[in-house]
């Protein structure tokens, strides 16, 4: 059995390394026996969200292969283990008493992405990110021991911050999927129309509608900093250079005079160092 939950940990941080993306996901200041707990977590949440996005198939049936996994990890947790990654996760879930509901929030922002293109309000944008990205900040604090009310509330600022940062981010590959993050209610405050983004028009009004966006993004970054004095030092760099990836991000959104629909940003090599750098001061 314990072989058998080492060789999932293992192919975990190969398929974590694999799927590396803007924010780093797992970094060396993390000891090695947290990281593959790490990748675990890391997987699930890929996998679920390949389910929801990846391929091409229908919605019906992408609902139904997510209503396959939510099965799946459910009976993972009552000892039935369709393959080892079930086996490790739950494993993962035991050892730090990880609540089932971050991973079932997870998996139902997944399936509202398949069936909702449109947001109403900001309030229906905040509800999807505190399921679509809250819960991997949490998951992350009980693997690090940190239970601050504090540190919480702070993390999940920073989550909310990144989900943000990453729609603006695909704003041009979203609208591809057909889908609008902007709330009606911005843009309506803006007289940004519908159009507007399907036609790729980058217009005055487009731009003082992302201005706002993005600053109120910058905010919940600051705010979300707090949660430095709370974590220990192994996972310090990691939000350092995560909050720093995000800024970073906005920052060229912002150098691009807010033409998110052509002018899509990434971070390079040189911007992953400098924010290696950056992160490393006073830790």
């Amino acid at each position: 059995m314990e072989e058998r939950i080492n060789s999932a940990y293992k192919t975990s941080l190969t398929f974590s390394k694999e799927h590396y993306e803007n924010f780093p996901v797992i970094l060396f200041s993390v000891s090695k026996e947290l990281k593959k707990h790490i990748a675990i977590i890391y997987k699930f949440a890929r996998q679920a969200d390949d389910l929801a996005d990846e391929g091409y198939i229908s919605q019906n049936e992408r609902l139904f292969l997510l209503n396959e996994y939510e099965k799946d990890f459910i009976e993972a947790l009552n000892g039935k283990f369709k393959n080892d990654f079930w086996l490790a996760l739950k494993n993962t879930c035991d050892k730090f008493q990880i609540d089932k509901k971050f991973f079932l929030d997870l998996i139902s922002a997944f399936k509202q992405d398949i069936i909702k293109k449109r947001y109403e309000t900001d309030f229906e944008i905040l509800d999807y990110c505190k399921r679509s990205a809250n819960p991997i900040g949490r998951i992350l604090l009980k693997i690090f021991k940190v239970e601050d009310n504090e540190a919480l509330i702070a993390s999940d600022k920073i989550c909310i911050a990144l989900q943000l940062t990453n729609f603006y981010q695909d704003v041009s590959i979203d609208i591809q999927k057909n889908r609008i993050y902007a709330s009606k209610e911005m843009m309506r405050k803006y007289s940004v129309t519908e159009e507007d983004f399907l036609n790729l028009n980058c217009n005055e009004n487009v731009k003082l509608l992302f201005k706002e966006l993005i600053e109120k993004t910058y905010k919940m970054f600051n705010e979300g900093k707090v949660i430095q004095s709370y974590v220990p030092k192994s996972f310090l760099l990691q939000i350092r250079m995560t909050i720093l990836g995000g800024e970073k991000i906005l920052h060229k959104i912002v150098e691009n005079d807010y033409d998110v629909f052509n002018k899509r940003p990434k971070l390079n090599k040189k911007d992953f160092l400098l924010i290696l750098l950056k992160s490393f001061r006073n830790v």
